[in-house]
Parts: structure tokens; sequence; C-alpha cells
């Protein structure tokens, strides 16, 4: 908004600043002078309702667009939200059943450590890798 103001008022000024140019180095005669600067002053009174009527449709405009943004971000997040939730609902099941097939594998595990180390202790020592003394 003070960019807006600044460009008014940077409009205004410088419409004053050529009016008072043109009036100090016109040749014309002083009813020409006058009937141009009653122009000019009119181009830049419309010049500035124009502006003044652009920045308030460009401020709605943005207010708008703002509006809408905040709707589609909202959407946007319930979206993403209820997917995450969607997918955590079917990863659940399978999650369980891979721990499940985990508990299962370090039973078998420890099953075969015992069995091993059972027939490691009934084996008979073979003379061969005994050693010597």
């Amino acid at each position: 908004m003070a960019n807006a103001k600044s460009l008014v008022l940077g409009i205004i000024i410088g419409g004053a600043a050529s009016a008072a140019y043109t009036l100090l180095n016109t040749p014309s005669s002083g009813r020409d002078f006058r009937e141009n600067a009653r122009l000019k002053s009119e181009n830049l009174k419309t010049t500035i309702l124009s502006l003044k009527e652009e920045g308030l449709q460009l401020k709605d405009q943005i207010a708008q667009t703002s509006k809408e943004g905040a709707e589609l971000i909202k959407e946007l997040s319930e979206d993403v939200k209820s997917s995450v939730e969607s997918w955590k609902r079917t990863v659940e099941p399978h999650q369980k059943n891979i721990q499940k097939y985990l508990e299962q594998i370090e039973e078998s595990l420890k099953e075969l450590e015992e069995k091993a180390k059972a027939e490691q202790n009934t084996d008979p020592v073979d003379e061969d890798t005994q050693p010597s003394h």
C-alpha cells in the first residue's frame, strides 16, 4: 500500500512540476496557455482518478486472491492429512505382519542355535581333529 501512495504522490508532484515548468517556459499567448493548462489539468485529474480506480481494483484482486489462496492451502492441508491417515491405515496391517514374521524368524534362529549346540555336545570327537600333545 505504501508503494501505491508513493506512486500517486510521485505522479502529483511530477504533474505539478511539469505544469510549473510549462508555465515558465511557454511561448504561447495567455489564452492559449490557460486553455492548454486547463486541458492538461483535466488530463492529469483523469489520470489520477484512473490510477486510483485501478489501485482499488488491484487491492480488491489481491484480497480475493489471498482469500482463495488461503482456502486452497486449507484444502490442500486437509487432503494431505487425509492421504497420510489413509496411508497409515493401509500400512499398519503390513507392519504387524512384518513384525510377526520377524519374531518367527528370531524364534527359528534360536531353535537352530540350540540344535547346533546340542549336536556339538553329542557328536563323538574325531581323533584326526583333536590336537596332539
